[in-house]
Formats: structure tokens, C-alpha cells, sequence
């Protein structure tokens, strides 16, 4: 089977530390994966080894046909990646910022300006190129970063909490784009704390205390717990976790002498 994403046993360590423990999972090229969990899970770990930016203590994981610890700037060359913080610059416009992020991505001439009237339209900005990036709303400087990432056309797009702090109508339009986005073959890798985004997504990944603990499409998921919603997926995991974590243990421990 084609794989975008092959993760099979990946540890990260940082010192005494074990940010995350043996995640595996696989996702097809032209889908969206989630992960959800709360913050300080592991999510964002997961995803920058993934990504080529951080290296596996322990397991192996291929991304795009490249390995993760022998060929991770290849794999940075062929991806999107998206920022709750945008990563933009206020006070330049939007077609300024583009125009730097075209070079950061070393692309010249006809295929620079190719590549941004590309997103432009994508991504709807004609009215927005020359507004200074500090006047814009939350919800279009959410757009501008993600035609930033688009800019060099990558084959993987991640986005690491892209929505945080965004009204929900620029929600929406931005799922849509997403959704689109995958519909043309584009692998799609986010997290998130909305449960309907979460829903939207081909693959969810449940992260609790550096742990993948479930993996499936959300009906799958579902079903395999008998719940009726999301909602009550995610605060099932979150209380059967946290009763069998061994921190807890100690804190009851510590309690009852």
C-alpha cells in the first residue's frame, strides 16, 4: 500500500523525559489526520518528528517515501507547515509577505509569480494584497499564513493548532479550503481542539501523556467505544486515562497515608 505517512513505534526522549511513547499509525496520501488530546500530550512532538525537525529516539517513520532520520531535509522540502501563530510579517502586506516566503522556498521569476497568483486565488486575497498584514482580522491572517505554506505546492500540509482563537465563520471557510485541498490529493496532518473539525478528518489520533491511544476514522471510533459523539469519545478517553495514569496513582497514594 502507498503510504504518506508510516510511523511505527516512534519514541521521543528528552533527557529523563519521555514526551512520547511508541505512536504508529499509517495515513494514505490525499487524506486528513487529527490528532486531539490536551495540552502537553505529545501532539506537537509527534508532529515535528514527522515533519523531519525533531529525531526519533526509538522507531522508524517514513513520510512521502523518505526516512525521517537519513532524509529529513527532503521531506522539509515537500511540506506546508502552519502555525496557531502565523508566522507572518505585521508590518508588511499580504503580497509582501508572500513574496518573502516565495524566497524562503527559492522560488524566482515566473514560477514566484506563477506559484502566488496561484494561492491568491486559492485562497481568495485579490482584495487583500496590498492591506497591511497587522489591520487584518484574526481569520484573514489565518489565510495569509496558509497560502504562505502553500506557496511552493507541497505534497503534505501540517497544521499545528491553525484555528486557535479564530471566530468560527473563518473556521468553516478555512475547512472548506482544507477539504478541498485533500480532494485534490494533498495529505492533510492537524491538530486540534475542535471536536468538529475533529469530525471532518479521514484519521483521528487520540494523544494522552505522550500515548497514542486510539486510531481510526471518527465512525470507527465511535463505535468501537459505543459513543454517540465525539464529545463524549474525547471525555471518555480523557477520564479513562487520566484513573490509569500512574501519576494519579501516586497523588491517591499520597492521599489515603
Amino acid at each position: 500500500m502507498n503510504l504518506a505517512i508510516d510511523c511505527q513505534g516512534l519514541v521521543k526522549r528528552f533527557g529523563a523525559y519521555t514526551a512520547v511513547q511508541g505512536a504508529t499509525f499509517q495515513i494514505p496520501p490525499g487524506a486528513i489526520m487529527g490528532f486531539v488530546g490536551p495540552n502537553g500530550a505529545g501532539k506537537t512532538t509527534i508532529i515535528r518528528m514527522v515533519c523531519g525537525v525533531l529525531v526519533p529516539t526509538e522507531g522508524r517513520a517514513t513520510v512521502l517515501g523518505f526516512d525521517v532520520k537519513t532524509q529529513p531535509e527532503e521531506i522539509k522540502q515537500r511540506i506546508g507547515y502552519m502555525s496557531q501563530k502565523f508566522s507572518l510579517y505585521d508590518d508588511l502586506t499580504v503580497a509582501e509577505n508572500l513574496d518573502f516566503y516565495a524566497g524562503v522556498y527559492n522560488l524566482r521569476g515566473k514560477q514566484a509569480r506563477s506559484q502566488k497568483e496561484r494561492v491568491i486565488e486559492r485562497i481568495g486575497l485579490f482584495e487583500r494584497t496590498h492591506q497591511i498584514v497587522s489591520s487584518l482580522s484574526g481569520g484573514w491572517k489565518q489565510r495569509v499564513a496558509l497560502a504562505c505554506a502553500l506557496l511552493h505546492n507541497p505534497q503534505l500540509l501540517v497544521l499545528d493548532e491553525p484555528t486557535a482563537g479564530v471566530d468560527p465563520v473563518s473556521r468553516r471557510i478555512f475547512w472548506d479550503i482544507i477539504r478541498k485541498l485533500a480532494e485534490e490529493g494533498m495529505t492533510i496532518l492537524v491538530s486540534t481542539h475542535y471536536m468538529d473539525e475533529a469530525a471532518s478528518c479521514d484519521y483521528l489520533g487520540f494523544v494522552f501523556y505522550g500515548r497514542l491511544i486510539a486510531f481510526g476514522s471518527p465512525e470507527e471510533m465511535k463505535h468501537r467505544e459505543a459513543k454517540e459523539s465525539l464529545d463524549d469519545l474525547f471525555i471518555y478517553y480523557v477520564e479513562h486515562e487520566a484513573s490509569d495514569d500512574p501519576r494519579n496513582f501516586a497523588v491517591r497514594k499520597g492521599g489515603a497515608g
